[in-house]
């Protein structure tokens, strides 16, 4: 596969992780030291944050006191709430289902909009204050971020669309469709409107649309979070990205950002000459990458088959039949465990190239991705926050040419030592696991000499890693698809791309002898057959398809949600997936 290793586990975590349960409002002496010293030993930012938490839900707690006074004052006085945001949200809710009930057409089929927010407030930035075009009509459509009434007849309402926001002056003596105090009495925050009238700038210089009609198109019958408290609950905004988009306008820019990721690769690829494919994503061989697999079953034909973890083999039998250059974006599934870097469904881009190597495959990463940074951001170096927004940032440095490290040279320069290079041998696993206990480094059964080399070069190389870097020539036990170096007995001609600890490309020169890849699955299923679980298959089929000729290729893969998180300064990845994996509520 083109991606990382996947049985790598996540790195412990520096400091306990406790429930908020943990640290109840109302403790004991004793229970208020237990929990004062737990807070103590965490990192500041961690402190810094349950201290805001801990501070906004008294907050909340004391609005929600006054709200319940005002509503028991109200009902014991026999009057209703004025506004309709001070009723408790199942009430707003059944309240707003009337109204909607109540109108003749609550749910229009079309407005014709004509005009965008973003592309007005370019035009008309300039205006002159208290200028107006009446002569001009405009037609736009959007949600309503706030409402604010000054009198009978003139009401203001922030307008959202399109990522930006515009000003609706609504005055009696222009509104011309309907009856000014209904049309607007059905409008609360959160609904969607459409406006008709025309451009201008009020006293103060803003630019706003001065409506002859508004209309709701569409009610929102859940009461929003107030403006000024935002949305910052991480479940709810990652369970209900929808209402995530509706509060946070940064989180947009995410999801800009990881489009133009995308369409960078694709026109990048596109004008070299490669043609975009797409592969099967069940197959009854789990093949193209060392990762635990998705299973479901096709009832038609009776049988069991997994969701594709890589689309790697599809993509070189491609080339064997002369598609000499081509690539896929899209989508990979692995049943492995989540955390701030792995989501069990993920995008990545692989590309495979007749008649190029490893070394060439190294050059098109730093021109392609240092590129792209540069365009997307405008600078080689970009700032990250790799313990979250409240942490301490760091400066990445994309600027090419990157380092180039050989994993095997440098993990023996660091043990000071030679390693035994015969890395299918007993002798050399057992040297391994000898040096892997005597560093306390952990690694869960089985203790392969693929997963002791792993566990070996996370510990001396990736961890230190911050810049774009290459770590080459991984060992063949390493890498059953990679193609055996030319001079280097024992190794592959492969490289993993790091950026920040983080591996975000693999790729390799392929193996394309037929009998030396039977012999890689074969070695597979033996440590399948020992109790790993991710371990590749033997698919038959494949080498047949190598028996009818494999140019030599190069095959480079990219995970698009890591790049994202780096470009957007991200450091979950549930953040840059629009709708990531969760874990179901209550549990």
């Amino acid at each position: 596969s083109r991606l990382p290793l996947s049985d790598r586990s996540a790195p412990s975590p520096a400091w306990p992780s406790f429930p908020r349960s943990a640290f109840p409002l109302r403790l004991g002496a004793l229970g208020e030291a237990m929990s004062e010293a737990c807070v103590d030993k965490l990192p500041a930012a961690e402190r810094k944050r349950l201290k805001k938490e801990a501070e906004a839900k008294k907050r909340d707690e004391e609005r929600a006191q006054k709200k319940a006074e005002q509503a028991a004052k109200q009902e014991a006085s026999g009057k209703k709430a004025d506004n309709l945001e001070d009723l408790d949200p199942s009430k707003y809710r059944e309240n707003r289902m009337a109204m909607v009930k109540a109108l003749k057409d609550p749910y229009p089929h079309k407005w014709p909009v004509n005009a965008s927010i973003p592309a007005l407030i370019e035009k008309y930035k300039d205006m002159p204050p208290q200028t107006t075009e009446e002569g001009n009509e405009v037609i736009i459509a959007g949600r309503v971020r706030n409402k604010r009434a000054q009198g009978a007849n003139l009401i203001f309402y922030d307008l959202v669309a399109d990522g930006s926001k515009i000003q609706i002056m609504c005055q009696g003596q222009n509104h011309q469709v309907g009856d000014f105090k209904e049309s607007h009495g059905v409008i609360n925050r959160g609904d969607i409107v459409g406006v008709r009238g025309f451009i201008g700038k009020s006293k103060t210089g803003e630019l706003s649309v001065f409506p002859r009609e508004v209309r709701l198109l569409t009610a929102c019958l859940h009461m929003l979070p107030k403006e000024h408290q935002g949305l910052k609950d991480l479940e709810v905004r990652f369970r209900k990205r929808y209402l995530d988009l509706i509060m946070n306008d940064d989180v947009r820019n995410v999801f800009y950002t990881r489009s133009k990721i995308v369409n960078f690769i694709r026109h990048y690829l596109d004008s070299r000459g490669f043609l975009e494919v797409e592969t099967p994503m069940m197959n009854m061989i789990p093949g193209g990458a060392t990762a635990k697999p998705f299973v479901t079953h096709h009832n038609e034909l009776d049988m069991e088959l997994f969701m594709r973890v890589a689309p790697e083999l599809y993509l070189k039998m491609l080339v064997v039949g002369g598609l000499d250059r081509v690539y896929e974006i899209g989508r990979n599934f692995r049943n492995e465990g989540m955390d701030l870097t792995h989501n069990p469904e993920f995008t990545a881009c692989e590309f495979y190239m007749a008649y190029a190597d490893y070394n060439d495959l190294m050059d098109i990463s730093e021109e392609l991705i240092s590129s792209m940074v540069l365009n997307i951001k405008g600078s080689y170096k970009v700032q990250y926050h790799p313990d979250g927004p409240d942490g301490d940032p760091i400066e990445i440095d994309f600027t090419p040419p990157w380092p180039r490290i050989s994993m095997v040279e440098e993990i023996e320069k660091k043990l000071g030592k030679k390693l035994n290079r015969d890395f299918t041998s007993e002798a050399s696993r057992e040297e391994l696991d000898a040096e892997v206990a005597r560093l306390g480094i952990e690694c869960p059964p089985p203790r392969s000499v693929a997963r002791l080399l792993d566990k070996l070069c996370g510990h001396f190389i990736e961890d230190h890693l911050v810049n774009p870097t290459f770590v080459t020539e991984h060992p063949q036990v390493m890498s059953p698809l990679a193609k055996w170096h030319r001079s280097k007995e024992g190794l592959t001609e492969r490289f993993e791309l790091f950026v920040n600890t983080k591996e975000i490309c693999n790729a390799y020169t392929e193996l394309n002898d037929p009998e030396r890849q039977m012999q890689c699955f074969m070695g597979q299923a033996a440590a399948k057959e020992a109790g790993d679980d991710e371990a590749q298959g033997v698919d038959t089929d494949f080498v047949t398809a190598l028996e009818h000729g494999l140019p030599p290729t190069g095959g480079w893969g990219c995970g698009i949600d890591r790049l994202t998180m780096f470009l957007s300064d991200k450091n979950s990845i549930r953040e840059v997936i629009l709708f990531p994996a969760m874990k179901p509520l209550g549990k």
